[in-house]
């Protein structure tokens, strides 16, 4: 049954329901971890991707978890394409379905929350402050960081099995040196499938989606991810 769409489906379910989870611990009210603060976050999300990682893999997957790097690859070294975009719809597919296990797991917590900003914050990023030319940079590079690091984590690493939690660790430095303006989604895929099911589920109290801001969380990451696998493939040549 393993399969590159099962792997990623099964890989991103677990990085959203861990990663949207830690957020919604620490956003909504009376939840035992509420206020946990910005380290609270961006250390949940790293394990999120090392958890996802190794469960992608188990079951047939690559571990990226993130369209950005694959259609990346993709571009720049012309194909597969086929195995690409079923990787892509298990990653979009799965983010979704993790973000509606999030919102059972949280279900009481909804109508005690009042922010609506907070709501949304679960399921998908928003910027500190809203310009999108910069929003759209801060999504670019740190995305960039992400694909170069791992791309150099690749290549000089000497056991496989250490590539999960170095890649977790790239995500935590990421989360809390570049974090801090835009909610560092640098994943298309975490961002959009999250944001579609806050759109669609009967979320208590929920405000909009923000759909005028969507565009930035999906376009950098990938504008990012191609730019710095293009630098890589150049200073390596």
């Amino acid at each position: 049954m393993s399969s590159p769409f099962i792997g990623e489906f099964c890989g991103t379910a677990t990085l959203i329901l861990l990663g949207d989870g830690v957020v919604a611990g620490v956003l909504l009210a009376k939840s035992k971890a509420n206020n946990g603060g910005w380290i609270v976050v961006s250390a949940g999300w790293c394990f999120a991707v090392v958890c996802g990682i190794f469960v992608s893999k188990a079951l047939g997957g690559e571990g990226a978890l993130n369209p950005a790097g694959p259609i990346a690859d993709a571009i720049l070294n012309h194909g597969p394409w086929q195995k690409t975009l079923e990787m892509v719809a298990g990653q979009f597919c799965g983010a979704f379905f993790g973000a509606i296990l999030v919102w059972l797991h949280y279900l009481p917590h909804w109508a005690e929350t009042k922010d609506q900003a907070a709501k949304l914050g679960v399921f998908c990023t928003a910027p500190a402050i809203r310009n999108y030319p910069w929003n759209f940079f801060s999504e670019f590079l740190g995305t960039f960081a992400l694909i170069f690091i791992a791309s150099a984590v690749g290549d000089t690493m000497l056991v496989d099995g250490m590539k999960p939690p170095l890649v977790g660790l790239i995500v935590w430095a990421i989360g809390l040196s570049l974090g801090g303006t835009t909610g560092y989604a640098i994943n298309p895929a975490r961002d959009l499938g999250p944001r579609l099911a806050h759109a669609l589920l009967p979320i208590a109290g929920k405000g909009g989606s923000d759909w005028a801001y969507s565009w930035v969380p999906v376009v950098g990451p990938f504008a990012g991810a191609i730019a710095a696998l293009a630098v890589y493939k150049l200073l390596r040549s």
